[in-house]
């Protein structure tokens, strides 16, 4: 009986000390998309949690081509945190004059990762007194997507700019 116990309290143990050392961590790197159809691509984060990447935005307040956008980030030391914070800039530069800032944690639930931010946009006025209206706020949430081709998805999901509308087809 007491050899049962004994057999019983270290299994117990092993198996809490096997689920602790391989808790799953939280990687900012790959493909993401958001809840309004965004997509987010972050390149690898290296060792001071500094990371880069593009951007390519679905919503827009600008009748410009929407054009994918760098952006440039940090994030909490993953060697403390399984889940860690983080905050990036896009510059939407290649169609738009505002900056966007998104700040959030990244969260590993359900055998899935998701980003949960909130953000403000930030777009130029003509003087101070129209600063009112110059900055919105938001939230979005981020989900993983798998990338089987690094660095191409947001090229291909990318519309050309300089290709004319096509014509209506005649009736």
């Amino acid at each position: 009986m007491m050899g049962k116990i004994g057999f019983s309290l270290i299994l117990a143990l092993a198996l809490v000390t096997l689920s602790t050392s391989s808790e799953r961590k939280c990687d900012l790197s790959g493909l993401w998309r958001n809840d309004l159809g965004s997509l987010m691509e972050i390149d690898k984060v290296n060792d001071a949690g500094e990371f880069s990447g593009k951007y390519l935005t679905t919503v827009t307040a600008t009748s410009n081509c929407i054009r994918s956008s760098p952006l440039k980030g940090a994030q909490h030391d993953m060697t403390q945190r399984s889940q860690p914070t983080f905050g990036f800039t896009v510059n939407w530069e290649t169609f738009s004059n505002s900056t966007t800032v998104f700040v959030g944690q990244c969260f590993i639930g359900e055998g899935k990762e998701t980003l949960k931010t909130m953000w403000l946009l930030r777009e130029a006025v003509g003087s101070p007194g129209d600063g009112w209206r110059a900055t919105r706020v938001g939230t979005n949430v981020f989900t993983r997507k798998r990338n089987l081709e690094p660095g191409k998805i947001i090229q291909q999901h990318s519309l050309p700019c300089d290709t004319p509308a096509s014509p209506a087809p005649a009736q």
